[in-house]
This record gives structure tokens, sequence and C-alpha cells, in this order.
């Protein structure tokens, strides 16, 4: 069995706690995290250890997931980077953080750690998730298969080159459905319906269309094309949102995304 300590005991973490105990998974599970109330609270919820000492967590680890926020991760690795140099062994870590590099990492860290990067969905709660996987070069194929075991015991893996790492992260955002679902049903309210079915039917045209599109055999231009017929109500529809700039606005969110995404790189 082995020891996977989390360093970051936020909203991530709670989520691929939820999806491994789904998945019954039977790594000794231990959390670090500053702040006692997050770790009472995840105690509590997911039966996992914790350890308010950084250094002994490192200790302890086995696998390292580094789930703390960008702006925090240089400081932590240094602080880490120190126990692991004590070590007589070398620690596989998997980083959480969007947009830091590996190349980075490596750095802040030393020589002892040995690298992957990930970036799992919060929708691993529910053992739908989706992560991307990237690997330093040279990274033993045990290290690398260790590693997609554990990400897969929760949902989709996929394994991508770090230079697409970014795309895929303001990409596959399950906040880009939320926010669909939260815009289409106040426009429904707005034309009639009540807020329960307002989501219901924003929530079906949104979720059931694309698992449909996912489970089935059928293209994405078939489904479209079946769905609105020329001249329909859904045609008139998706041509207003084209006409508004609907499109536009996408693409101006994924490249403040990808904006965002490279600055963490120096944070």
């Amino acid at each position: 069995m082995s020891t996977v300590v989390f360093l970051g005991g936020g909203r991530i973490t709670s989520a691929i706690l939820a999806g491994l105990r789904l998945g019954k998974n039977r790594d000794r599970l231990v959390v670090h995290d500053r702040e006692p109330d997050k770790l009472s609270d995840l105690k509590k919820r997911y039966a996992v250890e914790v350890e308010p000492d950084l250094f002994k967590a490192v200790q302890q680890a086995d696998v390292l997931i580094v789930a703390v926020p960008p702006r925090s991760v240089r400081e932590l690795l240094r602080m880490a980077g120190k126990v692991i140099a004590g070590l007589n062994r070398r620690v596989l870590s998997v980083s959480l953080a969007a947009g830091v590099p590996l190349s980075v990492l490596r750095q802040e860290a030393g020589p002892r750690v040995k690298w992957a990067r990930a970036m799992p969905s919060p929708v691993c709660r529910s053992g739908r998730g989706l992560t991307a996987l990237t690997f330093s070069r040279g990274l033993p194929h045990a290290d690398r298969k260790r590693v997609k075991d554990f990400f897969a015991s929760f949902g989709r893996v996929v394994d991508i080159p770090e230079s697409k790492f970014d795309a895929f992260t303001v990409t596959y955002s399950c906040s880009h459905g939320y926010h669909a679902l939260a815009t289409l049903a106040r426009a429904a309210e707005e034309a009639g319906l009540d807020r329960k079915t307002a989501l219901l039917a924003s929530a079906h045209a949104l979720a059931d269309g694309i698992i449909a599109w996912r489970d089935g055999k059928r293209s994405l231009e078939a489904l479209l094309e079946e769905a609105a017929t020329p001249g329909g109500i859904a045609a008139a529809t998706a041509a207003g949102m084209d006409d508004a700039g609907y499109g536009r606005t996408v693409r101006q969110g994924v490249a403040a995304g990808l904006r965002r995404a490279r600055a963490n790189a120096g944070t």
C-alpha cells in the first residue's frame, strides 16, 4: 500500500478524495494544510489521515500531490525540497498547479524529486472526471503508470505534451458548462419559464445532448443538423446567438484564460 500525501486541502483535494473513496482506492491518504479547520473537515468527511506539520507530511510520501494555488507553489516546494534532500530516496511528485511548468517545479524542488503534472476536473468527485497528464522527460514507465492508474481511478485520463497543457486547462473546465447552464436558464426564465423548468430544459439542452454525442457513434455535425432544422426554431436560436457574437465571446474567454495560465508560470 502506497502513501499518497496531498500538500493542500482545498477544493480540488476535496473533490479528488471524494472520487477516490467512490472508487474504493486502497492507498493510504494523508493531507497537509496550514488551516486546522480544513484538515478537520477532510478527516471527518473522507476518513483520511491529516498532518499539520509539512516536514512530517513530506517524509511519509511515496507519492506527493502538490495541490496549492500557483502563487504558493515556489515557497512550498522550497520548504518541501529541503525535507526531500535529506531523504535516502527520490520522491514521485505530481503538481496540480495550473500554468506552472515542469521546469519551474524541478528548479524549486531540487534533483531528488521526480515530476509529473496533472489537471483533474472537480467532476472527479462523481467518478466522471477528466484529467490531463504530462511527464518529465525520462520519468520511468513504472512511475508514469502509477500516476495514470491513480487518476484513472476516478475518471478518464488523457496524456498530452506539456506545450498543449494550458490550452487543455482553459478548455476542459466544467465551469464552462455551469456558466452556460446558468446563462441559458436565466434567458429561459426571462422568456416565461419558472426557475425549476428553466433549469431542467437548459440542463437537457447542454448535458443530455453532449452525452448523446459522447456515447454515440454520430458526428457532431450530424447531430447539429438533426437538432437544428433549417428554418426552424433551434436554427433561428443558434443563428441569433452567433450574430450576437457568441463565437467571438468564447474565443475572447479562451484567450483570457491562456494569458492567466502564462502569467502563472512566472508566479
